[in-house]
């Protein structure tokens, strides 16, 4: 079973609504060999059944059968305030496939819809599929696009849209929230067959631990704490980080209002709708040590099943506390590499702090400033540096990089090694919002031509690709304020 609990507490049989005259909108062959899917020659499945599948509109291809679709339950925290019950409102798990669940977003109502009507739109799919793709090949632990579908059926947002289903692939969709919904309930019988279920098939070395669900607790920490390190230092910003969003496994998920940074601004909102900046960029880090903290309430009943409430409550908090820490290290290797430092030296953290306010303070493009730092050579002088011609504060800028260039000099790698290292790490093509906006533009007058040349450009992000270089170009600012909500 792609979901363990089998109780109609737990999830609900759902079968998907069929969409009219479906079409295929843009297929990942990348995602497709996490199911060892064959593709014919157009890059599209082999088997034809494929797109009703992949629509909802068939629960059978020649190969697989999915008896029991279904949408789970779960509950969470939004923008910091309890919002009881939620769910899989417009997600339908149809079941698992090679080790990874195979989960339709958009395919109709569930029992969890509440006022929604389960459908998702074109708009929202294709940023969707693009950025789960573009996140993978970032090398950032994520849920995988397959699939879009789309469909002529009218779907009423902010104005009419036609409707379109993502498939979405992952080893797992379990999340914080889903243990919240058993806890708020006081089920401990739910809570510990949903932690034993997370540790059989997908945490196996805690099972051998003498604190199985301790060790389980920290190790979500952990990836959480990597997960958002890996986010500020590509300058994601995820734009809804409520607890019921934020993976067991460690993986971004539910694409919604997010956005790549382009002229850096260390309190960036992407989310429209966030109109208090809980989830700006530089906060991301303090939410998600938050949202730990949420899944730590949902544990406790876990750990009282060995300690008493003290002992539970002081292991929990010691777990927490190891949160930053990780962070911490990892945030401070990824600039360090960002950077093209590979020892460390006590001023590092001082040197990267300083270059990321002058930045802030000139609206400076994140992805192409780190790009192009590469080029610099250690025995430049500091006036042959373009770079700092991007920068407000001459002096300012030119003290950091005589200090930059000294630096350099203190490491053993050589200019083009150091420079190839580099690149590997910094991003040329990101998913900037006019960008995925153009080719949502394009596909809804039926040209998926840019989406397909968007979904090939971003899987290939740290090379060259000079035929694509007017796509790494910072949007001009007419273009860089465009807005995403949640409804997005």
């Amino acid at each position: 079973m792609a979901f363990t609990l089998s109780g109609d507490d737990a999830r609900q049989i759902t079968h998907p609504t069929p969409i009219p005259h479906p079409y295929w909108v843009a297929f990942s062959s990348s995602a497709a060999k996490l199911i060892d899917l064959p593709l014919s020659p157009d890059g599209y499945p082999e088997d034809p059944a494929w797109l009703d599948l992949l629509a909802g509109n068939t629960l059978n291809t020649n190969g697989h059968q999915f008896s029991e679709p279904m949408a789970t339950v779960y509950s969470g925290h939004q923008f910091g305030v309890w919002a009881g019950q939620l769910g899989d409102g417009r997600a339908i798990l149809l079941g698992q496939i090679h080790g990874q669940e195979l989960q339709l977003k958009g395919a109709g109502k569930t029992m969890y819809s509440r006022m929604g009507d389960g459908r998702a739109v074109l708009r929202s799919s294709i940023r969707e599929f693009l950025c789960s793709e573009a996140m993978h090949a970032l090398g950032i632990p994520t849920t995988r696009a397959l699939s879009i579908v789309g469909s002529d059926l009218p779907v009423r947002r902010e104005s009419m849209e036609t409707a379109a289903v993502c498939a979405r692939l992952a080893p797992s969709f379990i999340r914080v929230g889903h243990f919240e919904h058993f806890a708020s309930l006081q089920n401990s019988a739910r809570l510990k067959e949903l932690a034993d279920a997370l540790i059989a098939e997908h945490f196996v070395d805690c099972e051998s631990d003498d604190q199985p669900y301790f060790k389980l607790f920290g190790e979500i920490c952990r990836r959480n704490a990597t997960l958002v390190a890996q986010w500020q230092a590509v300058g994601f910003c995820h734009g809804v980080m409520n607890s019921d969003n934020i993976s067991a496994l460690g993986l971004t998920m539910d694409y919604g209002p997010f956005g790549f940074l382009d002229r850096f601004e260390i309190e960036h909102i992407c989310n429209h709708s966030d109109q208090a900046g809980r989830y700006a960029y530089h906060r991301q880090p303090q939410i998600m040590h938050w949202n730990m903290a949420c899944l730590a309430s949902a544990f406790l009943p876990l750990l009282e099943l060995n300690h008493t409430a003290e002992e539970s409550q002081t292991l929990l908090r010691n777990a927490l506390e190891q949160f930053p820490i990780e962070y911490a290290q990892t945030w401070q290797d990824l600039f360090r590499k960002k950077l093209g430092l590979h020892s460390s030296e006590d001023g590092d953290i001082r040197l990267i702090e300083r270059l990321l306010q002058a930045m802030h303070d000139s609206k400076v493009d994140f992805t192409n400033f780190f790009r192009n730092l590469s080029k610099i050579k250690k025995d430049q002088h500091v006036t042959q540096i373009a770079l700092r011609d991007q920068f407000i504060d001459r002096n300012a800028i030119d003290q950091w990089f005589g200090e930059y260039l000294q630096r350099l000099q203190r490491e053993v790698l050589g200019d083009e090694a150091r420079s190839a290292a580099m690149n590997l790490i910094n991003p040329k093509y990101i998913l900037r919002n006019h960008l995925a906006q153009a080719a949502i533009e394009k596909a809804q007058a039926k040209n998926f031509a840019e989406t397909h040349r968007l979904l090939k450009i971003l899987s290939r992000p740290f090379d060259e690709q000079p035929e694509h270089e007017d796509y790494a170009l910072t949007p001009p600012l007419d273009m860089s304020k465009i807005e995403v909500s949640c409804s997005s």
